[in-house]
């Protein structure tokens, strides 16, 4: 029987980077802009292991994992466009779970939520090589308004070298600064959010930034930032590691479960327990914080 690690709240591998300190431009460029690119979280080894680890969790065979909270082996349902998708790879793989309480990752989000944050779900994107789909363009926090306050935080790992020609994430500068948008679909017709939009946010949606990033390298953004990434059309796949935390304090919008498999709070309760730690920089050698 699999091991669920989301019973073990520190790390049970090696340890992994130390905390980062931002400065105040980078702190201002974030609240300005709605994200933060550039963040140095893992050393290539690190990466190549995770690369490892992930290479088993995306056999066929891991479709039928109990542990998973969502998995898609490939996201469009169109065989010339493959984005595999999935939740709950930190259940499974001592690695990822790790991945975490890397020190590097929760200083980074402690000082961009400016509380201490605790984990809401990761997720594994990955674009196979010339026939790799895309990520239309959403926020993030319009699947998330079964939480209250909005209060989360998305770091966007590179496991690969992610530049525009593999499909790298893009980002629309300052519209976390817009209303939160209805659900238009995560995978398929990139301009899907048209409807959505005015004139304006249109026009500002044509002039998107490409976040190209080297292997092992982040990119944290505001839930509400638009964003997506184009079809992989390269000779390089493009894999990718996410983690979205929240705010230590957010409690439950309504009753409704928050992910598949997991005991839904009541209304108003505060979010915690098994499947929603709060995350620290703990050193597994000494368990100090």
């Amino acid at each position: 029987m699999t091991t669920d690690y989301s019973t073990i709240h520190q790390p049970i591998t090696e340890p992994l980077n130390p905390p980062l300190e931002l400065d105040e431009d980078q702190r201002q460029f974030f609240d300005d802009n709605g994200y933060l690119s550039g963040i140095k979280l893992l050393e290539p080894a690190q990466c190549n292991q995770l690369l490892e680890s992930l290479q088993t969790l995306m056999e066929p065979d891991s479709v039928n994992n109990e542990l998973w909270h969502e998995i898609h082996l490939n996201e469009s349902g169109d065989p010339d466009a493959i984005l595999f998708h999935a939740l709950g790879a930190w259940r499974i793989d001592p690695h990822f779970h790790d991945l975490l309480w890397n020190p590097s990752f929760v200083s980074v989000a402690e000082q961009l939520l400016q509380s201490p944050v605790r984990f809401w779900h990761d997720q594994l994107f990955c674009k196979p090589a010339k026939h790799g789909g895309n990520v239309s363009w959403h926020q993030d926090y319009s699947y998330w308004t079964r939480t209250t306050p909005m209060q989360h935080l998305t770091c966007w790992i590179a496991l690969e070298d992610a530049n525009l020609e593999n499909g790298c994430i893009q980002y629309i500068p300052g519209s976390h600064h817009w209303d939160l948008l209805p659900i238009t679909g995560l995978a398929g017709d990139m301009a899907a959010i048209r409807e959505t939009l005015s004139e304006t946010q249109w026009k500002r949606l044509q002039n998107p930034v490409a976040i190209e990033l080297k292997q092992g390298y982040a990119s944290f953004h505001h839930p509400l930032l638009v964003h997506g990434s184009a079809r992989n059309v390269s000779d390089r796949s493009r894999k990718a590691a996410v983690i979205n935390a929240f705010a230590d304090g957010v409690t439950a919008h309504s009753d409704k479960p928050l992910l598949k498999g997991i005991p839904a709070f009541a209304a108003g309760e505060k979010i915690e327990g098994q499947y929603f730690p709060i995350l620290k920089c703990i050193d597994p050698k000494s368990s100090q914080y």
